[in-house]
């Protein structure tokens, strides 16, 4: 099915909140639990599946709600359709953690985009949410970092949060490694492998992790400065931060 045409704004800065607004019989599918607000005449349904294919039955969308499992994603998405008498109605979502909200036309990317497996935020109801394997060897042995992820395909708008600042890069038969939580998303035409950081000596003292992440190829990349995993051992009570506050304290107290 098409996607439905739908219109939205994005508010804020560092945690941000995508309001869409639907014209009448118009849906958005997103995450349970995402919704900020919704005015009068909207009404929501919780429904298995991304709703892309009206006719695939009970068993395909258990296939699909188990294939969403998998990639640690709640079995159901929530569907907002404006039912009302107004001509327009607006609902808007957040992420749950800080932030930036990534909009994506599909229709520029034909073959559809791999995403991060917690980095769906919401999309026009049309767009079809798979789960993707990543064949490479390294991928999968290595903490899962990139072996189970999404894809997005469809032909209109598609939401995307990550955390912190989101960066994108143009490979051109190029290679760039990059942290493994650092990668929210990338074309089709990217090769994604995990591998060794270095040298042993670089692998304990050298603070970057034992593996890191190999994209290659060409097509679009998109990168975010503060994974949701580096956001909560840098609050937690023995994190990163720690000597650094206490640093901070002994030279004022000096």
């Amino acid at each position: 099915m098409r996607s439905h045409e739908i219109d939205y704004r994005i508010f804020g800065n560092d945690i941000q909140v995508l309001e869409v607004e639907l014209d009448q019989n118009e849906t958005v599918i997103a995450e349970a639990g995402a919704m900020v607000y919704m005015e009068d005449g909207i009404q929501f349904e919780t429904k298995m599946g991304d709703g892309s294919n009206a006719d695939q039955g009970l068993l395909g969308k258990l296939f699909s709600a188990g294939s969403r499992m998998l990639t640690g994603e709640s079995l159901f998405m929530t569907h907002f359709t404006h039912r009302g008498r107004s001509a327009k109605s607006r609902v808007a979502f957040s992420a749950p953690y800080p932030g930036t909200i990534l909009p994506v036309d599909l229709a520029t990317i034909p073959q559809g985009l791999i995403v991060q497996k917690d980095g769906f935020l919401a999309a026009a109801l049309g767009t079809k949410i798979n789960i993707h394997f990543n064949q490479r060897l390294g991928a999968g042995f290595f903490g899962g970092e990139g072996f189970i992820l999404q894809r997005l395909t469809g032909d209109g708008l598609a939401f995307i949060h990550a955390g912190g600042t989101v960066i994108e890069k143009q490979l051109n038969n190029e290679t760039l490694r990059v942290d493994t939580g650092c990668v929210v998303a990338f074309e089709q035409g990217i090769s994604f492998d995990i591998q060794r950081s270095g040298g042993l000596k670089s692998m304990v003292f050298g603070g970057e992790g034992l593996f890191l992440a190999t994209l290659s190829g060409t097509g679009r990349v998109w990168l975010q400065s503060m994974p949701v995993k580096k956001l909560i051992q840098a609050l937690m009570p023995n994190g990163g931060n720690q000597n650094k506050e206490g640093g901070m304290l002994s030279s004022f107290l000096e």
